[in-house]
């Protein structure tokens, strides 16, 4: 029964399977035909890639196994703290628990994720308020006013992350990989850039064990991810996963 249940985990595919195409410079979703253990092909208006094909991490047996004993042990670890963190987040400032949002996965699939909302309610229509230190794709401010003072600690304690372990167990994620993009990023991704998706994005990966908040250069972030891709094996998984240990627990690069 056991191991019924285990086979099923590790095989679960990532679902519904919505993908972000770009289309006249707008990101939007369709449902393609094509099988999705083959190339996955997007819009047939795209000017970028017009399809991409799947790194061999994303059939690792291994990999996934991984993924599945990992995200339940930390499911099991988010039990213990969900009840005093919510209360911390009502307390602190109105709105929801959660932050909830649509990003792009392995080949261009749309999953929305959940955190920890650590932001003020009505975030997303001040940003534009808000000056970005980032370049190019990457939005940065190392003291943005929407961050709350509850979420200020999520944010340095990576706390806020950890809903996304249901991401991880649903096979939409793993836990090492790139940063799931945003539909309004992917509408402005160049081929280089598209490389990306590639893999699944991961809750962490070589961005956040090699400055987090401190690299404000996408093309950077860009560079670590296709790092990742080259080095990958599992091994190098677990170093990152030791690595990230470390970067949480002194609170390295994050605001």
């Amino acid at each position: 029964m056991c191991s019924s249940v285990w086979a099923q985990l590790i095989a679960i595919p990532a679902s519904p399977a919505n993908y972000c195409t770009i289309e006249k410079g707008k990101a939007e979703m369709n449902f393609p035909e094509a099988s999705e253990l083959q190339s996955i092909h997007l819009s047939p208006d795209l000017t970028l890639p017009r399809s991409i094909t799947f790194h061999p991490s994303t059939q690792s047996g291994l990999k996934r196994s991984i993924d599945v004993l990992g995200s339940l042990v930390g499911l099991l670890m988010l039990s213990i703290f969900f009840v005093p963190i919510a209360i911390a987040i009502k307390l602190d400032s109105p709105g929801t628990i959660f932050y909830k949002q649509t990003r792009c996965g392995l080949g261009g699939r749309t999953f929305e994720i959940r955190k920890f909302r650590s932001m003020v309610d009505n975030a997303e229509v001040l940003k534009h308020q808000i000056k970005n230190e980032g370049s190019n794709l990457l939005f940065k401010n190392e003291n943005d006013p929407r961050i709350t003072k509850v979420g200020r600690f999520l944010r340095r304690t990576s706390l806020d992350e950890l809903p996304q372990l249901w991401n991880v167990l649903m096979g939409e994620m793993s836990l090492v990989g790139t940063r799931p993009p945003t539909l309004d990023e992917v509408a402005h991704y160049n081929n280089r850039h598209w490389r990306r998706l590639e893999v699944k994005p991961g809750l962490t990966g070589e961005w956040q064990v090699s400055g987090r908040s401190k690299i404000k250069d996408f093309e950077q972030v860009v560079d670590l991810d296709l790092r990742y891709q080259e080095r990958w094996n599992v091994g190098y998984d677990l170093l990152i996963i030791l690595k990230t240990l470390k970067v949480v627990l002194g609170r390295e690069g994050a605001y």
